[in-house]
């Protein structure tokens, strides 16, 4: 199995995780443990894309990407009816996937810049 192979594992495998973990964080209480394990495992998925994933050409385009999660992370998504709790801990637990990979895309993009 090659890199870019795996590298598309660990993003399908991270926002499914977000999504579940937001969805049932957001109807029914979770144990600690259990959240600790699962964000664990979004950091290090997000490791891995961040490494793997994000080359050259999309670096720029990523970070942008990384930028609107925060920005719908800030907006207060709870006073939406129904589904405002639901969408606030998925785009929280989304930003936890993402920001590891971030970190390792905005470093690697000052590398590249500083080699210029």
């Amino acid at each position: 199995m090659d890199l870019d192979t795996i590298g598309g594992y660990a993003f399908i495998a991270g926002i499914l995780i977000a999504l579940g973990l937001g969805i049932a964080a957001a109807v029914t209480t979770l144990s600690i443990n259990i959240v600790t394990w699962l964000v664990a495992v979004l950091v290090i998925l997000g490791l891995i894309v961040g490494f793997v994933n994000i080359g050259k050409k999309e670096m720029r385009d990523f970070l942008i990407a990384v930028i609107a999660i925060g920005v719908i992370g800030s907006a207060n998504l709870g006073v939406i009816p129904y589904v405002g709790d639901v969408l606030a801990k998925i785009v929280a637990y989304i930003a936890v996937f993402v920001a590891p990979a971030a970190l390792i895309v905005a470093i690697k993009e000052i590398l590249n810049l500083a080699k210029a």
